[in-house]
């Protein structure tokens, strides 16, 4: 019947041209009942006077995590043509009391009970804390959008392992079926939102592909909605007993599809190490029910060591969990050094060939959930063509990376922490926004099986005053009333996405203006990083093909080691020198070239303190750059541009007891 009144509403109502008028924000065909949205004032539009966009990122949330997992993991529906008492009600095993909502007490502890009914009580959820309920339904987000939220990345979301030992579920387990199936969801929510603005392209959820799209959509006051993946085993791509169940075929098959549904950034590992990388831990008893479905679904605990640089992944700890009891009779989680918080497991082989398949598809890295280890490596490959395309999405990164991404020119946004939180938190990276210039964003995880702000409780000194103005000063918001029940910040925390609005209020009263105004600059920084992945493009390596020359090479009867390995263009082949120091490569461009960046490709063989030389004639040499602290991999040396027709790696001290040894070195131009 919802569905028969939204149909004819659109048939019966005001035309496209006069829907677009006065009140342009406001549904000509809503259903109803439905949950209302309680903000009050037309949406920004336009930019500001330097021509930036303005506005709020999410970037980091699953609408349609209740597709996921197996169907039955997150109850409750984004959207139904069937109307809001369809969409906003329990899956069936909880009824009556909520005994059987398993998930919770295994990540959560509790016994998992509460009240099933939803729509129009509300009386247990959603919640702050709960992580089985739906928190994305379409017209909370909907309050977002009205409070300032310009950008939504929704981040389709599954992981097989959790779907094969959840008991309740009523599909496959295959994760890109569910990629696939939510892809195609959000599709749907378009046409939803659509049909009650008048048709197709109406409404105010707009799916982008591109920057330029999601420029003009914010222009308009809308909301851009931007598709990436999170999920722990894409393209099929597991390990099982550290062996690869993936091909570059695959990954190249995967990557193209997923292009074509529309992605633009996806995470490469999440949760359980695979075939492209190893993953930054989980803590607590989640984190042990994660190691679980890690050994099953390949095999292996998580592997630690000490860690290496000032990062480090998250500690592991050793806290029981409920998960424990699906392991095989006789195997037990391991115990792991409190001085060993650092996965052994980097970025694989087939790993680097995802990071640059994405790159040559101009898609965006999600760096969060990987380990340091993979991290490190990833920015490696990233700054070696100065590739801006890197997000950390939701405080899964170490901070201590937070340069690295600003000066490839990425994007950063932090998980939604209680307002205390997220203040501190902001404040400790606020003077590198300040050094580039760039906004904030932050990540809900909405239905991403996490907890969200608590209440700070109505008689903190500085709570949450309704109704409040938003940002921009052009909208007024008040308490969100769902059904029977009404949400305030103060004393129900972040219960929903419409909350949206309420936290950042409360994060002006706890933080002042300075951090809400660099979350308001958050749509124009990451269509900054956006747009500036769009049009990178690889530089021309002006050593490839060059003649070199070194001061030795090491002998071998079944290949060579010549100097000309290092730029034949084969990452097969490499350049080894005799094993002692003060040792030199050098390469001829044929003539004179402004170059500023360098890279190098180690083998395992590396040097530890080495400097790289330029010179225009051979015999006159300056030193253009030089490391004491060599760690090999792969390494970029940037300088201001210099003339140079001859480019010299100088070894002065080895990282082994080996020579120098170069797989690949490029020479770049300003």
């Amino acid at each position: 019947m919802s569905l028969l009144l939204l149909v004819l509403a659109v048939i019966l109502g005001p035309t496209p041209s006069s829907a677009a008028g006065a009140d342009w924000w406001i549904p000509t065909a809503a259903p109803t009942p439905d949950v209302q949205i309680n903000v009050t004032g037309e949406p920004f539009t336009g930019t500001d006077s330097a021509g930036n966009v303005r506005g709020f990122v999410d970037a980091h949330n699953h609408l349609f995590g209740n597709e996921a997992f197996g169907g039955r993991l997150i109850c409750g529906k984004v959207f139904s043509t069937n109307g809001v008492a369809d969409a906003l009600k329990d899956c069936p095993e909880h009824y009556p009391d909520g005994t059987l909502a398993v998930f919770d007490y295994i990540t959560h502890g509790g016994d998992g009970r509460h009240d099933p009914v939803g729509w129009p009580t509300f009386k247990d959820w959603p919640a702050y804390d709960s992580m089985t309920h739906q928190a994305d339904y379409y017209a909370w987000v909907e309050r977002a959008w009205r409070g300032g939220q310009r950008v939504l990345v929704n981040d389709l979301v599954t992981n097989g392992m959790i779907c094969s030992i959840y008991p309740f579920k009523d599909r496959s387990c295959d994760e890109m079926t569910s990629i696939r199936l939510q892809a195609r969801m959000t599709y749907q929510l378009q046409d939803y939102v659509d049909a009650m603005y008048g048709g197709p392209g109406k409404g105010w959820f707009r799916i982008v592909t591109d920057s330029a799209q999601a420029r003009e959509v914010i222009e308009q006051g809308k909301l851009a909605v931007i598709l990436g993946v999170e999920t722990s085993e894409p393209f099929g791509c597991k390990q099982i007993l550290d062996i690869p169940q993936c091909s570059k075929a695959d990954i190249d098959k995967g990557l193209d599809e997923l292009y074509g549904l529309g992605v633009r950034s996806m995470f490469l590992c999440h949760k359980f190490d695979n075939a492209l990388c190893g993953v930054r831990f989980d803590s607590g008893g989640l984190g042990t029910a994660i190691n679980v479905g890690q050994f099953l679904s390949t095999g292996t605990f998580w592997q630690t060591e000490k860690c290496t640089g000032p990062q480090h992944d998250n500690p592991i700890g050793n806290a029981a969990s409920a998960a424990e009891s699906d392991l095989p009779s006789g195997v037990t989680v391991p115990s792991y050094d409190s001085d060993a918080q650092c996965n052994k497991r980097g970025l694989t082989d087939l790993g680097e060939y995802a990071v640059r398949g994405m790159m040559k598809r101009k898609m965006m890295l999600e760096i969060d959930h990987m380990s340091v280890k993979a991290v490190g490596q990833a920015l490696d490959i990233l700054e070696s063509a100065s590739y801006p395309g890197v997000l950390s999405s939701h405080s899964w990164m170490d901070l201590n990376w937070t340069e690295r991404v600003y000066a490839l020119g990425g994007f950063v946004a932090q998980y939604m922490h209680g307002s205390e939180g997220f203040v501190a938190e902001a404040a400790r990276t606020k003077a590198l926004r300040d050094k580039y210039g760039v906004g904030y964003g932050f990540g809900t995880d909405f239905n991403g099986v996490g907890d969200h702000p608590a209440p700070r409780g109505a008689n903190t000194s500085n709570p949450v005053t309704y109704p409040f103005k938003s940002v921009d000063g052009g909208s007024v918001i008040d308490r969100q009333t769902s059904g029977e029940r009404t949400f305030d910040i103060n004393t129900d925390g972040a219960a929903h996405v419409g909350m949206i609005p309420d936290w950042i209020e409360d994060i002006r009263k706890v933080g002042g203006q300075t951090v809400v105004d660099d979350l308001f600059r958050g749509a124009q920084s990451y269509l900054d990083t956006w747009g500036a992945t769009e049009r990178h493009q690889a530089s021309v390596d002006l050593a490839k093909g060059q003649p070199a020359t070194a001061s030795s090479s090491e002998w071998n009867p079944f290949t060579s080691y010549q100097p000309g390995r290092a730029v034949d263009g084969d990452g097969g082949t490499r350049w080894a020198s005799d094993w002692s120091d003060d040792q030199w490569w050098q390469v001829d461009l044929g003539s004179t070239h402004l170059v500023s960046r360098v890279t190098l490709d180690w083998e395992r063989a590396y040097g530890k303190s080495y400097r790289i030389e330029l010179s225009t004639d051979g015999t006159t040499w300056q030193t253009a750059w030089s490391t004491t602290s060599g760690d090999g991999g792969l390494d970029t040396a940037r300088f201001a541009g210099t003339p140079a027709r001859y480019v010299r790696v100088h070894g002065l001290a080895r990282g082994t007891s080996w020579g120098y040894s170069l797989y690949d070195v490029g020479v770049h131009s300003a």
